[in-house]
């Protein structure tokens, strides 16, 4: 079900696309709003797909005439994509322009493995302007490639392994807590890499975490609930052990490999040891 903040935010968001000239070719409504699930906190992001590549001054110029105030913008500049951010009708806005050109090679990458959340936000995007590009691009991705998924997993299962398992010990020592959170926090962003690899769907943000893997017929039993409760448990050992099991349980739902096949034995052996 919708949420009335999503539909508010859709209002705003289609004004400022009302409000963009022709040259905006398309105008696609990404994240919590696209998904109907905005809240009071919920910001507007919008992708806005160009004939032409813009500067960034021009990107100001276009949001501006939309109606956006307060303008600013973010990440690495000098890029074809430029980002600008601001307000419109008091409600926070993040906007995105990509050329065309830059647009169709950035969804080649996604199909050839670049690893982005934009696959996500594009298959779960809703026009609000269009020349037929968003139902071109979602239909290339409704087909998440085999030899992709394959990859991805492997890739993701490439750490858990290759050193012995007694040297997951060194991160639970007194005084490691910042390198017992560096290793969780990139265990569990595997873990969902394996599952959304394993599932066919496009990585989204760890936004909203345990609405996002609910649907997904394959996973581990309660996989949001154990990341969050590995990241807050006060006791290291035990939450290195659990985060530990949760990778097991995830390798031994994915297809065999290599990467896959080692780290289930080495993952066993140091789950053992943090029992001990």
């Amino acid at each position: 079900m919708t949420t009335a903040r999503s539909d508010e935010l859709r209002a705003v968001a289609q004004r400022v696309v009302d409000g963009l000239p022709p040259e905006v070719i398309e105008a696609v409504l990404t994240g919590s709003v696209s998904r109907g699930v905005a809240d009071e906190v919920s910001d507007v992001e919008m992708l806005l797909v160009t004939a032409e590549p813009l500067a960034l001054e021009e990107a100001y110029d276009l949001a501006r005439g939309a109606g956006l105030e307060r303008l600013d913008t973010w990440g690495t500049q000098g890029l074809p994509s430029k980002r600008v951010s601001g307000y419109a009708e008091g409600e926070p806005f993040e906007l995105i322009f990509w050329p065309r050109d830059f647009a169709e090679a950035e969804l080649d990458a996604l199909l050839g493995g670049k690893l982005s959340s934009s696959g996500d936000a594009l298959a779960h995007g809703v026009s609000l302007r269009t020349s037929g590009l968003l139902a071109e691009w979602q239909a290339r991705l409704r087909d998440y490639p085999e030899e992709l998924a394959a990859t991805r997993i492997e890739e993701a299962a490439l750490p858990w392994g290759g050193f012995t398992p007694a040297g997951l010990l060194t991160v639970v020592r007194p005084g490691e807590r910042l390198s017992l959170l560096e290793w969780m926090f990139d265990g569990a962003l595997r873990v969902l890499r394996i599952v959304y690899a394993i599932n066919r769907v496009w990585e989204p943000t760890t936004k909203r975490l345990a609405m996002r893997v609910d649907p997904l017929a394959v996973k581990p039993r309660q996989l949001a609930e154990r990341i969050t409760e590995a990241l807050i448990e006060p006791d290291p050992r035990r939450a290195l052990a659990i985060i530990t099991e949760l990778q097991l349980d995830t390798v031994r739902l994915a297809p065999s490999g290599p990467n896959v096949d080692r780290a289930r034995e080495w993952l066993a052996e140091g789950l053992a040891l943090l029992r001990e």
